[in-house]
């Protein structure tokens, strides 16, 4: 279970890098993607911290997205440690989070049920008013 200060570490470090993100990386590959972080992980000891990131696109340029930010963690990582205050910055690894995409997978799934349901509903009702008829 993570502590309170390490709850509150990776909090600042998901805010911090969003906006290190947004505002200072020039590659348009990445702004163009819509590259959200979505949790922030880091161990306890603050050594490393696990950023999951949410990438609007389709799987290749997900992949090549994470590879940019993979390859830009040291200028992420020393951007970060202007605007925060650790004894030590985290050694950053990004990694998709596909998580909203299973999510409205299910929604799907449940929606074509409701979907289904309803129609059987209503052709049973018709049914029986044909019966009744």
């Amino acid at each position: 279970m993570a502590s309170h200060r390490n709850e509150k570490i990776n909090g600042q470090i998901q805010r911090e890098l969003s906006l290190i993100i947004i505002h200072k990386m020039k590659d348009t590959r990445i702004r163009d993607s819509n590259v959200s972080i979505t949790r922030v992980r880091a161990t306890p000891d603050l050594k490393t911290a696990t950023v999951y990131v949410s990438i609007f696109g389709d799987e290749a340029q997900k992949k090549a997205v994470v590879e940019l930010l993979n390859n830009a963690k040291s200028f992420l990582r020393s951007s970060l440690g202007k605007v925060i205050t650790v004894h030590s910055v985290p050694a950053l690894i990004f990694e998709i989070d596909d998580s909203v995409e299973y999510g409205m997978h299910i929604e799907s799934i449940l929606k074509s049920l409701k979907d289904d349901k309803e129609i059987k509903v209503d052709q049973e009702l018709k049914e029986d008013n044909e019966e009744n008829s």
